[in-house]
């Protein structure tokens, strides 16, 4: 009998290679854990069976033949809803795309399938990725499936949820500032941010361009580093992605031995702040901390001097990209077009009034703002010389020390609607954010629960651009020494 809730993509490939179950009864295996549960955590926006038992008895078929594309060939994935998957809906959980159906394949989504992945549906998030907690969606709130009360992050929250809740294996999402790694934290997934041009972005709705990251959320951090070897890579669609010696990240990370000599854990001053930290989370640092120098990390103190403007900084970066990347949503070209207008300028104005929520509404104005004529160099290009104040931060920082240890979300998993006060809201991700804006690579892995509300605690792994196999070992080895050996909600 198959533990679905248990189940890993890389034992999945096992099964199917070994004949022990075939792409379609894995298929209809999530099928129906999503027919169970979705319908009190809506993680989904979208998912047809006809085509996925369609893509599952073709891969079947390949197995059967021996033609199959990979050990992977017939293993469900799903994809955030702003990640392009030919022939299927990308509204990036907005109304303003309502209707509109993609008519190419991402970059990621083409890797997928060159090695048989079956795509498996669209995952709710929070609208365009402008949110922490799920709730911006046009579509429904997604719930955390360890407390159906709470949020489940943001705003991969779908994509973080649908994967705790064991209706698929894994899923990939966006990371703008903390967007992947956040949700994870909060449903006790695995979720990784690659370095900046690791993975092609073509394919990717756009937020903030220089800010977006595309990282897979998987059960454990093995599956992470199996998806990092598919999707990463130059892309000639893409003139940020960049080319790289990939190692192999999962054969790398099996022998790389199961302890951390030699290892230096960085801690950032900064971050360790009394009072800052909700007890809960500060408990689960220091956990982690005495795993990691038990396994032969040696635990060293670092500065960031210039994280404390980092929510700053990236709230006007990021809103400015925002409102370039969105003027192109019009009504003019494709999805929504507002019915109550007399002449193209009221067209404009209704079409983007109704189609975007408030929160998209807030950002694109100041970004809008930030962007105009007598304040673009007191704000835009200042916020841009603080980015490389960060990114230089981080550069002498990894001069003392190989990953950085760092919380991943200041507080557990918060209640729905808890959070009124949008600039609350954007100090969540004061953790996060700085990893986007140096361009460099994280890893929330969890480690712990709390005792009151039983709800997942995430740490964060840190490391330099291109350093990913850094943090995956590091996160691997306290996967492997943590006290709680699967994080398994109870619905």
């Amino acid at each position: 009998m198959i533990d679905i809730k248990k189940l890993t993509l890389v034992q999945s490939s096992k099964l199917l290679c070994n004949g022990d179950i075939t792409s379609i009864e894995l298929c209809k295996l999530y099928l129906d854990r999503v027919n169970e549960v979705e319908d009190r955590i809506k993680a989904f926006v979208y998912f047809n069976e006809e085509k996925i038992l369609d893509q599952a008895k073709k891969s079947d078929e390949r197995r059967n033949t021996g033609k199959t594309l990979s050990d992977y060939d017939g293993i469900p994935i799903a994809v955030k809803d702003l990640i392009a998957v030919k022939g299927d809906p990308c509204t990036c959980g907005s109304k303003i795309l309502s209707g509109v159906d993609s008519i190419y394949d991402a970059t990621v989504v083409e890797k997928l399938r060159n090695k048989g992945f079956v795509l498996f549906g669209r995952n709710n998030m929070d609208e365009f990725a402008m949110g922490s907690t799920c709730e911006n969606s046009s579509y429904y709130p997604t719930k955390n499936p360890w407390n159906l009360n709470c949020v489940p992050g943001g705003s991969s929250g779908g994509s973080a949820a649908a994967v705790a809740a064991s209706e698929i294996g894994a899923s990939l999402g966006s990371d703008t500032g903390g967007s992947v790694r956040q949700p994870a934290a909060f449903c006790g997934v695995v979720g990784l941010k690659p370095t900046y041009g690791r993975i092609s972005r073509y394919g990717l709705v756009a937020y903030a361009s220089s800010l977006d990251q595309i990282g897979p959320l998987t059960k454990d951090v093995a599956d992470s580093a199996l998806l990092l070897d598919i999707i990463s890579g130059k892309d000639e669609k893409d003139s940020t992605s960049l080319n790289s010696d990939n190692p192999n990240f999962l054969d790398t990370l099996i022998n790389s031995g199961r302890d951390l000599k030699g290892l230096k854990v960085g801690m950032p001053k900064e971050y360790y702040i009394k009072d800052v930290l909700d007890k809960n989370v500060q408990k689960s640092i220091n956990y982690t901390v005495s795993v990691l120098e038990n396994a032969g990390a040696e635990i060293v103190d670092v500065a960031l001097p210039h994280i404390k403007y980092a929510i700053a900084s990236y709230y006007v970066i990021a809103t400015a990209e925002a409102s370039a990347n969105l003027a192109r949503f019009d009504g003019v070209r494709y999805g929504h077009r507002s019915k109550d207008s007399d002449n193209l300028l009221d067209m404009y104005l209704n079409t983007r009034g109704e189609g975007f929520g408030d929160e998209v509404k807030r950002r694109i104005l100041l970004g809008t703002f930030v962007l105009s004529s007598g304040y673009y160099d007191a704000y835009y290009l200042k916020a841009q010389k603080v980015r490389t104040l960060i990114k230089n931060d981080f550069d002498k920082a990894f001069e003392q020390c190989d990953v950085i240890l760092s919380p991943t979300s200041p507080c557990p998993p918060f209640e729905l609607g808890a959070v009124t006060d949008p600039v609350q809201m954007y100090l969540a991700d004061i953790y996060t954010i700085s990893v986007n804006l140096a361009g460099i690579c994280a890893i929330s892995v969890p480690v712990d629960i709390t005792e009151s509300m039983n709800l997942p605690l995430g740490v964060q792994f840190i490391g330099p651009a291109f350093g990913e196999d850094k943090i995956l070992k590091t996160a691997k080895v306290l996967e492997d020494n943590r006290k709680i050996k699967s994080f398994i909600p109870q619905i």
